[in-house]
């Protein structure tokens, strides 16, 4: 990891150089570099696409999200207009392409990515991910977890905590976290959930989450308390260990954003999606995720935009990491 300003190769094109609606997109604009890249041992934090949704249940078409990220991404700037941080200059940050999945094979698809995010933890390189359905966070966990399991801050309005789908299907995009935790690869009793909300089959996965100390923040209490609040305590939570952030997009109310395939009325607006983001900066955060954008249900892009804003003050959190 460097701990220097990057140089001009990782600095993203500029809207003043090159017209935001032309060039190859890449994930805001930053050079592609993918593992076999004589330059991927300068990388701190590559940004790749997980374009798979064979976790979905119900609406298709987060497989189809990392590439409408790009291009939204393209709108992103150097500098974060509230905070005032300019991450691409304190760190090198490249779009490292997309991990290939198997679109008819969960498992393969599973092994491949975790095969893939092996490769960018052992170069060193801290993981952000656009996704794609939740079950992505699976292969990633597999990969980054080492001896002492994660900590984990989760937005969503879904626990993703059940035990099987189906009578018996154990990998889908409801069932991620029940699997990481069974795995050890998070420690259930850093990891805080914040937003759940909906209409619910039963309580098995709110039971699971207790027995096992899973803090579940419902979004009642979320909009009771406040942003500031519920995030301190998501801090002490976590503590200064390794944690991952996973960012389901449906934990923002549809009404920001509609391109997912489970939304869930009553969520937060545009501006507390990103504020929790911002309220994670001392947090030890080794890699993070965004998924299920799901393009076909808002061919606008105002979705995938939120969605590469909040990634972007994901990157900024993570550049305090660097100091």
């Amino acid at each position: 990891m460097t701990n220097k300003p990057s140089d001009s190769f990782f600095t993203p094109v500029s809207g003043f150089d090159l017209p935001r609606f032309a060039g190859v997109p890449t994930f805001m604009r930053l050079p592609h570099v993918d593992l076999d890249h004589p330059r991927i041992g300068d990388v701190d934090i590559g940004l790749i696409g997980a374009p798979w949704d064979g976790g979905t249940t119900n609406r298709p078409g987060p497989r189809h999200g990392p590439r409408q990220l790009r291009d939204m991404s393209t709108m992103i700037r150097a500098q974060n207009g509230a905070t005032g941080k300019r991450p691409f200059e304190a760190m090198n940050c490249a779009d490292l392409g997309d991990v290939a999945p198997n679109p008819a094979d969960i498992i393969d698809s599973l092994e491949r990515m975790q095969a893939f995010y092996a490769r960018v933890k052992k170069a060193g390189i801290r993981p952000m991910t656009g996704g794609g359905d939740h079950l992505c966070t699976l292969p990633i966990l597999r990969a980054l977890s080492g001896d002492d399991p994660l900590g984990m801050v989760h937005f969503d309005s879904h626990t993703d905590l059940f035990h099987s789908y189906f009578d018996g299907t154990m990998y889908t995009h409801g069932t991620p976290f029940r699997r990481a935790v069974e795995e050890e690869l998070l420690d259930p009793r850093r990891v805080v959930m914040i937003g759940i909300r909906g209409t619910a089959y039963d309580n098995e996965d709110r039971d699971f989450a207790d027995s096992v100390g899973i803090r579940v923040i419902p979004i009642e209490e979320f909009h009771a308390r406040g942003v500031e609040e519920v995030m301190a305590e998501a801090r002490d939570i976590v503590g200064d260990r390794d944690t991952y952030v996973s960012y389901d997009i449906d934990f923002v109310d549809p009404a920001f954003a509609p391109g997912t395939g489970t939304p869930e009325v009553g969520g937060p607006n545009s501006y507390q999606a990103i504020q929790v983001v911002r309220e994670l900066e001392v947090v030890n955060i080794i890699g993070a995720d965004l998924v299920e954008v799901s393009p076909p249900f808002d061919p606008t892009g105002a979705t995938a935009y939120l969605g590469a804003s909040i990634m972007f003050e994901l990157l900024c959190v993570m550049f305090r990491q660097e100091q």
